[in-house]
């Protein structure tokens, strides 16, 4: 739950200049207050609908990117991301960019998408590896855990099987791979900050950028990427570690687990976008403290208290919302609800994906692009992808 001193200070500031004169309503009547002047939104969308949106938000990745195959910048494009090393803005380009093609891999080919992508993978395996940018400010694992992801499935894609293609991507995926080796912590996971005191390996990771790699993390090792083969088991070690009795995960492992009472992040309510992603990796892993059931129970606590990410979406601050919810959890944790979804068994996933989509859908934009938090440009990418990927593993499964 970590955030640059500049975050902190503007959210000090903020609270302190904006001051209600009464104390401020509870969360439920905040809530029914926030519904009364919110569009309405359906129940349910069909997959036909949900293919129009994807359309739409493919489009945007395509007429965005770059003339050299990126997208955004890596230079800094706003005030409320003042407090990161100069190299973060970078690492999050990077990782935007994977996402993006990524998106635009798993969807179905027109000539426009696949010169985007073509472009798009040329600039990532061209363009300089990520470094980490500071002691404390160490987000270049975004890139690493995020071009692992986008390698390994370019690795096995035949679009890419010509020799020299094929070598460029092996080399940049045992790169970024390699990086994320340097920075798995002691206890076995990976994180983008560093405590006091700052050492080369860091000490801080958390459930959800671990869990996201785990898989992709299993398709390198039948790549024959890795040298150390411990690196996935002590990475499926951490995320179990994380699970609570409540069903919720951890931000980051702790040696006494805690969800204390209250607003806090580690209850149910706060561990919505950490849910899927955790329960999707470990059930695909073959890591028994997770089954089918547990699947189930995690998809019904995020439409059950959906609203507690409805209401931290494009809040300036991180973990300001109800139960330290930060708004850039919301499209993460959708595209990890629908592929926790394609577990399940071939009958129960229409239903449920029909009943994701409108959480979707319902925040895209007249260009089909999507956010969830401050909108930089790495921001919106990464967002549009998120939402894409998690259409298009509902029309996998439809």
């Amino acid at each position: 739950m970590k955030r640059g001193a500049g975050a902190v200070l503007l959210a000090l500031f903020c609270s302190c200049a904006a001051a209600p004169p009464h104390p401020e309503p509870e969360p439920e009547r905040r809530f029914a207050q926030e519904g009364q002047r919110a569009r309405a939104v359906p129940e349910t969308v069909t997959a036909e609908a949900a293919r129009a949106g994807l359309d739409r938000a493919l489009a945007f990745l395509v007429h965005s990117q770059n003339e050299d195959g990126s997208w955004a910048s890596g230079a800094i494009e706003g005030l409320l991301d003042s407090s990161y090393s100069v190299a973060s803005y970078y690492d999050w380009q990077v990782a935007a960019c994977a996402l993006a093609a990524l998106a635009l891999l798993r969807a179905a080919p027109t000539a426009e998408r696949g010169a985007a992508l073509e472009r798009a993978v040329r600039w990532l395996c061209d363009t300089r590896a990520p470094r980490r940018g500071s002691d404390w400010d160490n987000d270049t694992v975004w890139a690493a855990l995020y071009g692992t992801v986008l390698c390994v499935e370019l690795a096995r894609d035949p679009r890419f099987a010509a020799p020299e293609r094929r070598e460029a991507i092996a080399a940049r995926g045992r790169e970024f791979l390699g990086i994320l080796v340097r920075n798995q912590v002691p206890s076995g996971g990976f994180g983008y900050y560093d405590d006091q005191p700052y050492s080369r390996r860091p000490k801080w990771a958390t459930s959800f950028a671990t869990a996201l790699v785990i898989p992709a993390l299993g398709e390198a090792e039948r790549l024959g990427w890795p040298d150390d083969a411990r690196v996935r088991a002590r990475a499926i070690a951490y995320v179990r570690r994380c699970r609570l009795p409540n069903g919720a995960y951890e931000y980051d492992l702790n040696p006494i687990p805690r969800a204390p009472a209250g607003e806090h992040i580690n209850k149910i309510e706060g561990s919505l976008g950490r849910i899927q992603v955790c329960n999707w990796a470990l059930l695909s892993a073959g890591d028994g403290s997770v089954t089918l059931d547990v699947v189930r129970a995690g998809l019904e606590h995020l439409f059950a208290r959906h609203r507690f990410l409805d209401v931290a979406r494009m809040r300036p601050i991180p973990h300001e919302a109800y139960y330290a919810n930060a708004g850039y959890f919301y499209f993460f944790g959708h595209y990890y609800a629908a592929e926790a979804i394609n577990l399940l068994p071939a009958a129960e996933r229409e239903a449920l994906h029909a009943r994701l989509r409108p959480h979707i859908l319902k925040t895209q934009r007249r260009d089909g692009s999507m956010c969830d938090f401050l909108g930089q440009r790495y921001l919106l990418v990464a967002d549009t992808a998120f939402g894409a990927l998690a259409l298009l593993a509902g029309l996998r499964a439809a």
